[in-house]
């Protein structure tokens, strides 16, 4: 299939230039590599390390030293294909893989480039020049990004399989899970989707934690048994689950996952917790004989979650609350941030 779109010279992006400064704008389409594609964007989601970009002007360790176009849970058709013939044809449409392993030989296991130093990631201030993102309506990216969508799969469901695929790493990273209770803390988005990837996994209970009602709402649509308030740390320990995963990224959430394992069960630690040193009941995971174990982004998982969200094995429909035009990113980006009434916001281009 020939190219059926002219592509601009321009088009609209949402780019964090500093702490607070989020701006939709017009921004230059630089010219294709010779094995990079042209997406013209459906949706995007947005993400919590996009929040952080606009409210800090960083994500952890990743700061903002120049304006960085924003983005990395995209789905569109490709419009422009490779000049080298890779990738998919012109029409097709895609979800985009955000990662590229750094090449050479740092010590990593190779079945895990996830962990591959010096690894970048679309939209991501963790090196400079920063890598840009691709919440624009057009989008150079590399062929090898780009997952055809099945023919069943529509745009907006697509569009939560780059979430969706941390999640699915992360249950992966917890070992066997069917019939085996879990325990899940923190259900924003990335929670919920736990949820969901856990009872497609055949999990015999989910109890979700957290803070707001909202969220502990969407994770029952999403499978969770039981729902807990993140307040009541009794229920919580009363758990006893063989499976833990905890999102929420801070010291509390750790510290309830820990009470809440039972002896001699898995901790996974998804949620990103602050730089530095961190408090907590290490104590127990020694007399308890409790595993912790670290989940970052995914790999190829990406794919099996195309697959399971087309044949409706995994159902991850509650977890978008909110659609805006693209115009609107700051109004989006305001409600995103609000967890206590929002689940997955997307940007519709």
């Amino acid at each position: 299939m020939t190219d059926s779109t002219t592509v601009p010279i321009t088009t609209l992006g949402v780019v964090a230039h500093a702490a607070n400064d989020l701006r939709v704008e017009q921004i230059s389409i630089r010219a294709p590599q010779l094995d990079e594609a042209v997406v013209q964007v459906a949706f995007g989601g947005v993400c919590g390390s996009d929040l952080h970009y606009w409210t800090h002007g960083a994500a952890g360790e990743s700061i903002l030293r120049a304006p960085m176009l924003l983005g990395h849970e995209v789905v569109g058709t490709v419009v422009s294909v490779a000049a080298d013939g890779s990738g998919p044809s012109s029409g097709t449409r895609v979800a985009v893989h955000p990662a590229t392993p750094a090449p050479g030989a740092s010590r990593y296991p190779k079945d895990r480039p996830n962990l591959s130093p010096g690894c970048t990631y679309l939209g991501s201030a963790a090196h400079f020049p920063h890598t840009e993102g691709a919440f624009a309506k057009y989008s150079v990216l590399p062929s090898r990004m780009l997952r055809p969508l099945p023919v069943s799969l529509d745009f907006r469901t697509a569009a939560v399989s780059e979430p969706a695929a941390v999640a699915w790493h992360a249950v992966d990273r917890a070992g066997e899970v069917a019939g085996r209770s879990a325990l899940v803390i923190g259900c924003g988005p990335i929670g919920a989707l736990v949820v969901a990837v856990l009872k497609r996994a055949g999990a015999s209970s989910i109890t979700a934690v957290d803070v707001h009602e909202f969220p502990r709402r969407i994770a029952a649509e999403l499978g969770a048994t039981e729902t807990l308030d993140a307040a009541d740390s009794d229920a919580i320990a009363a758990v006893d689950a063989d499976v833990v995963i905890e999102c929420s990224g801070n010291r509390f959430g750790l510290e309830s996952a820990i009470r809440g394992a039972t002896r001699g069960g898995r901790i996974v630690m998804l949620g990103l917790l602050p730089t530095g040193m961190q408090p907590a009941p290490l104590s127990l995971v020694i007399t308890r004989e409790l595993e912790l174990v670290g989940s970052f982004r995914f790999n190829s998982e990406i794919d099996e979650v195309l697959d399971a969200l087309a044949d409706g094995s995994l159902d991850v429909g509650a977890v978008v609350t909110h659609v805006y035009p693209a115009g609107d990113a700051l109004k989006a980006f305001a409600v995103a941030k609000d967890s206590a009434a929002s689940g997955k916001v997307l940007l519709e281009f």
